[in-house]
Parts: C-alpha cells; sequence; structure tokens
C-alpha cells in the first residue's frame, strides 16, 4: 500500500497564491481613480461586449482582473445580490462595504476549501454624495479586502503602475485630468529604456460613477465624447 502524499498547509496555500498571483499578473491593468465629482475607471481593452468595468447598481460599479468568466459570474452574482437586497428592504440598503464583503466570503472560501482559486482581483466601489462619501474596496483572490483612497491599480504590473498614479494624483483632480493620468500610466514603458505607448480611445475601456447624475451614477465613456477628455 502506497503511502498518500503529504503536503504541508504552508506550501498549498503558498502554491494556490502564487497560482492565483501569476494567472492575474497576466491580464492588463485597471486603474480606478477619484476625480472631483466621482470615480473613473480605466483600462486597456479593444472588446466592445467583454467589459472588465461594469455597473452593479445605482451607485456602485465593478471592476476586475483576471480570468473573465471567472469575473463575470462574481459580477452576476453581485448585480443578483444587490437586487434582492434593494428589491427586499431599500435601494439605500445596497452598499459597496455589504457587498464586497459577500465577495470576500465566496472568494475565501474558494481559496481554501477547492483545488483551484480563483484568477481575479476586484474592485468594488460606490459614490458618495460628497468627495468623503466615496467608497473603494480592492478584494484578491484568496478573500482579503483593503479601504483604499483616492487611487487603486490592480493586475498586471499593478505594482510600478500604482507608483506612476500615487506620484501624481492629488485630491480635487478633474475628470480629464484623471483620465490623462490612468492612460499615460496604462501606456507607460515596462523598462526605462521604453518607449511611452499612446493608447488611441478606440483601444479604452473607461467609465465613471458620477455623483452629479440623479440617480444611476455609472455611465461609460467612449468615441469622440472619451478623445475630447484625454485631449483635454
Amino acid at each position: 500500500m502506497s503511502m498518500p502524499f503529504y503536503v504541508s498547509p504552508e506550501q498549498l496555500m503558498k502554491d494556490r497564491a502564487d497560482y492565483a498571483r501569476k494567472g492575474i499578473a497576466r491580464g492588463r491593468s485597471v486603474v480606478v481613480v477619484q476625480y472631483d465629482e466621482g470615480i473613473a475607471f480605466a483600462t486597456e481593452n479593444a472588446s466592445r461586449a467583454l467589459h472588465k468595468v461594469s455597473e452593479i447598481y445605482d451607485r456602485i460599479a465593478f471592476a476586475a482582473v483576471g480570468k473573465y468568466n471567472e469575473f463575470e459570474n462574481l459580477r452576476v452574482a453581485g448585480v443578483r445580490y444587490a437586487d434582492l437586497r434593494g428589491y427586499s428592504y431599500d435601494r439605500e440598503d445596497v452598499t459597496a462595504r455589504a457587498l464586497a464583503n459577500a465577495y470576500t466570503q465566496t472568494l475565501g472560501t474558494v481559496f481554501t476549501t477547492e483545488s483551484k482559486p480563483l484568477e481575479v482581483e476586484l474592485v468594488v466601489a460606490e459614490v458618495g454624495r460628497t468627495a468623503e462619501g466615496d467608497q473603494i474596496y480592492r478584494l484578491t483572490y484568496d478573500g482579503s479586502v483593503a479601504d483604499e483612497h483616492g487611487w487603486v491599480v490592480m493586475g498586471g504590473q499593478a505594482e510600478r503602475l500604482g507608483t506612476l498614479v500615487g506620484d501624481a494624483w492629488r485630491p480635487g483632480m478633474t475628470l480629464p485630468q484623471v483620465l490623462q493620468l490612468a492612460v499615460r500610466a496604462l501606456g507607460s514603458p515596462a523598462d526605462d529604456g521604453g518607449e511611452q505607448r499612446a493608447i488611441p480611445a478606440a483601444q479604452l475601456e473607461v467609465a465613471v460613477l458620477d455623483r452629479t447624475r440623479p440617480r444611476r451614477a455609472f455611465r461609460r465613456l467612449a468615441g469622440p465624447l472619451l478623445e475630447d477628455l484625454l485631449e483635454g
């Protein structure tokens, strides 16, 4: 009788984390940045149908990197959760914090009990009536959650791009300013000897949570409007 193959819990968790991180790093980064009238999302994505940034509820948006089929299932589950909670109680009871808590439970359970972790990283954001009321939560593959302020970058070269965004971002920046900052970061060279890439508007997926809109704050930006903002 052969002896069962033993792997220590520490090594098993490390292997799962390495596997998930490698899968996430292969995807293109998503930049989320606060501006004076809301929260902006930008990523390099030529597809007009397979979105990485989506609306969840009236003032809540969802952004993701990693495996599309996995984060799309999480997005659909989030929409159902929000709709059910808003219908059962009140629309004001649907919050990014509650949604982030639900996602952490799912991600954490899959990471610890399933043979393969989810290769995803998420941002759940809610725009407040004022800038102080904005909420941005970053969720990782193992169910960890962080309350971010100002900006967040995930996927791909997140650490490098995060440094670029963090050094240039200031409170009160306008929408054109934060979009230009995000696109500069996305097109920045991977090494000192590289050249800055000019990413055309048609290759970008951009959306905002606009606090000035009366109810549904989410809006996609594309075409001439996005081109004007990037030039502006």
